[in-house]
């Protein structure tokens, strides 16, 4: 038998393996087609999964299936085993888009790929209540970053002590990473508020110490500028503060709505009637505006001041002691008037 002959004879085995070889090349083709490009993922819009350093790749895997409405979780368990993701999980909050595959997801999961989110605090009195309102947004516990505020090592590496640790932060609205360590945060101070405060005379942290006493003095914030002049004005003058909100801190009681003598002898630093200055830290987390309201406070000669007797929360301003006690006593009466105690 000649070659041709042996050709002609083989051909349908030769047609029968080319034929087999296909179907397995476009079989295997489609397989890893579904197992790593194929649309695998289908919320009806964009989901976000969180992975902490408590959770492992099986809860990862249920909230996927939970809430991402994942086809085929099996195919892709079977490409992260392929490509060793569960043993080098990152933290993070992660976008799962409609139509993503399994290898577009892997690749941000891999990568650490995570998706910023918005963090906002703001109207913060206490350290408790700060931890509180940054750990419901972000990874670590409140009891982590309580731990913080008050160690004074850490506090020191900082530049602060755990009484005005308070300074550190500017509320505002922050696009952060969600696993961001409780060490981290944005500067607020550039240098041309820095010029400001020290032409004023004060450092950072006792002008956020001023602005939070100035804040709990007036509901009005037209009113911030001209309380910061005005205490400022008395501590360039070396009279004290006197500021009744810093006698209700020392008491712990910020709803007192007078203010008697034997308020004014509470033996505390933050007292300003008893203490001179400054008290040693912020009575609160003061906001942007309560900041800039004491770098560019109002130039003025008042030294007193005195909560208006119709109790809009504004004051009367005076430059005199005569002038003041005029106020004060239209308030009082007031007072009296509406058997407040």
């Amino acid at each position: 038998m000649d070659l041709n002959k042996q050709i002609l004879s083989r051909r349908p085995i030769i047609i029968a393996l080319i034929a087999i070889l296909v179907v397995l090349i476009g079989g295997g083709g489609f397989w890893v087609y579904r197992l790593a490009w194929a649309p695998n993922f289908k919320p009806d819009k964009t989901v976000y999964v969180y992975i902490d350093d408590k959770k492992d790749f099986d809860d990862l895997c249920r909230q996927l299936s939970d809430s991402a409405n994942c086809l085929r979780i099996g195919s892709f368990k079977q490409l992260s085993g392929l490509l060793k993701y569960p043993a080098s999980m990152r933290t993070g909050r992660y976008a799962v888009k409609p139509g993503m595959s399994n290898l577009t997801l892997l690749n941000d999961l891999r990568r650490g790929h995570q998706v910023a989110t918005r963090v906002t605090f703001n109207n913060i009195r206490f350290k408790e209540d700060l931890a509180e309102r940054i750990s419901d947004q972000l990874m670590f516990g409140k009891e982590n970053l309580l731990r913080l505020l008050n160690d004074s090592v850490y506090c020191d590496s900082l530049g602060f002590t755990p009484e005005t640790i308070h300074a550190l932060f500017i509320p505002n609205t922050y696009e952060i990473y969600w696993n961001i360590s409780a060490d981290k945060y944005d500067a607020f101070w550039t240098p041309e508020r820095l010029k400001k405060a020290e032409e004023i005379g004060l450092t950072p942290v006792e002008v956020s110490i001023l602005a939070s006493i100035v804040e709990e003095e007036t509901a009005a914030s037209d009113e911030y500028p001209i309380v910061a002049g005005l205490y400022i004005n008395r501590l360039r003058a070396g009279i004290p503060l006197q500021a009744d909100p810093t006698v209700k801190f020392a008491g712990g009681g910020f709803s007192l709505q007078r203010i008697l003598f034997e308020h004014l002898e509470i033996d505390s630093p933050y007292n300003t009637y008893k203490y001179a200055g400054l008290p040693p830290g912020p009575l609160r987390i003061p906001t942007i505006k309560g900041l800039n309201s004491v770098l560019n406070h109002t130039k003025h000669k008042y030294l007193y001041m005195c909560a208006k007797e119709d109790f809009s929360g504004r004051h009367n301003f005076a430059v005199t002691l005569a002038e003041h006690n005029r106020n004060a006593n239209r308030y009082r009466a007031e007072l009296n008037r509406r058997r407040i105690r």
